[in-house]
């Protein structure tokens, strides 16, 4: 007697949500949450940063769990260390698709990807990988996934850039300052502001 893996294809869907301005769209930016958020709170972070010409667009990763325990408030992520290799295939499949759909619907002049903790990863593949041109990419207390050069950066996006905390409880205060000092070194440009973990509006509204 043996146990056998099997692949079953089965259709999918992906959930979104969108800060729409009042005037013409001009400019798209897409955010990829971090883990455990889900974009229905995670978009409140971005009100009032739009400007009259901005669309926000905020794709949620496909895995929905409880944060704790077996009941409770629930969070989303975008993969695990398990069948890696198909979560990566499947986001930038995902990705790919919405940004067909928005682009039928709005022609904009400027696209940003920005990427937050462990959306940055999935961003930065969706760069390298998938089909979309972007013209800034935010890297948010975020790392570069190790399967992608970080010294290529310029072949993901025109313009990158790195954002960080200075009391971000994952990245150690000891080493913030080498880490920063080799994005620089590598041209990257870099945003750090007082705080934790988080998006911080103001600094978000400076860089867009």
């Amino acid at each position: 007697m043996s146990s056998v893996e099997a692949i079953l294809e089965v259709p999918s869907s992906l959930r979104y949500r969108l800060i729409v301005p009042e005037k013409t769209v001009k400019h798209i930016v897409y955010v990829l949450h971090g883990y455990g958020q889900l974009i229905e709170y995670f978009c409140l972070k971005f009100t009032g940063v739009q400007t009259d010409n901005t669309l926000f667009v905020f794709p949620e990763g496909r895995h929905r769990f409880y944060l704790k325990g077996t009941s409770g408030k629930v969070g989303a992520s975008w993969m695990t260390r398990e069948w890696r290799e198909e979560d990566i295939r499947l986001n930038l499949l995902s990705l790919n698709l919405l940004h067909r759909e928005i682009s039928q619907n709005y022609q904009a002049e400027k696209i940003t990807v920005l990427g937050f903790s462990q959306g940055g990863a999935t961003a930065a593949r969706w760069l390298a990988y998938g089909n979309v041109t972007c013209d800034h990419f935010i890297s948010w207390a975020s790392v570069y996934p190790p399967d992608l050069a970080i010294d290529k950066h310029s072949l993901i996006a025109k313009k990158c850039t790195f954002v960080l905390g200075t009391e971000d409880e994952y990245f150690p205060a000891s080493e913030q300052d080498a880490l920063i000092a080799d994005y620089q070194l590598k041209g990257i440009q870099t945003v750090r502001f007082e705080g934790k973990h988080d998006i911080h509006k103001e600094t978000l509204i400076n860089i867009l």
